[in-house]
């Protein structure tokens, strides 16, 4: 399951857009124009965006390339969906960062397999082997060792502490890790969280402390 976001200010467009990749499985959020869309932007970032050219406010244009200068937003998997359809506003749309374009009109069926194909040809290879000093976690093995000496996590704990290493100095807001590891939102969780956060503390030792919380944010590994 990705999470989409689709900036569309026409919202019977918008509206069978969310329902087609909702249907498909995916977690969907809409936006009128630029401005709620970057403002929501801060909290999480997605999976892939869906960007309407003719916006409001700013084109999509503009926003795919101030998606492309920042760093945290750079490698966002961006579709453009257009009903200017000369070759000309097609090239620059990629050539401003975008890496494909559905015309308007389009079918469900042809947004849901351009989505699709597009987070296959995006999606990180996974890292084999992620370490800290000591702390090994192997996914060849599906094994966490510590100085060679094997910890014992439960599948989720497992996942937890994966995708801390991969962020390895980054601090993850909470609801960014409940939707990557969970698949739901954090509102009315934070139990569920904490919990495991507790327990894979408990269960690296030493190294649990490596796990920083960062008040009123979230966490990060050290």
């Amino acid at each position: 399951m990705a999470l989409i976001y689709i900036v569309e200010d026409d919202e019977s467009i918008r509206e069978i857009e969310e329902f087609a990749l909702k249907n498909a499985g995916h977690k969907v959020l809409g936006f009128p124009d630029a401005r709620s869309f970057f403002k929501k932007l801060d909290d999480i970032v997605p999976d892939l965006c869906l960007l309407d050219i003719m916006l409001p406010d700013e084109s999509g244009n503009e926003i795919v390339r101030k998606l492309r200068k920042n760093g945290d937003t750079k490698r966002i998997p961006v579709i453009m969906v257009t009903a200017k359809t000369t070759e000309l506003d097609l090239v620059k749309g990629i050539e401003d960062g975008a890496d494909d374009y559905i015309k308007k009109p389009f079918s469900v069926m042809e947004l849901i397999s351009r989505v699709k194909a597009l987070l296959r040809r995006t999606e990180p290879e996974e890292v084999k082997v992620l370490t800290l000093d000591e702390l090994v976690l192997n996914n060849n093995k599906h094994e966490v060792t510590i100085a060679d000496n094997t910890v014992e996590l439960t599948f989720k704990e497992y996942e937890l502490l994966q995708y801390l290493l991969i962020n390895k100095g980054i601090v993850l807001a909470r609801d960014t890790i409940m939707d990557h590891i969970w698949g739901m939102a954090y509102e009315g969780e934070s139990r569920t969280l904490d919990m495991h956060i507790k327990t894979l503390r408990q269960k690296l030792g030493d190294y649990g402390s490596r796990i920083r919380t960062i008040r009123n944010v979230g966490y990060v590994i050290e």
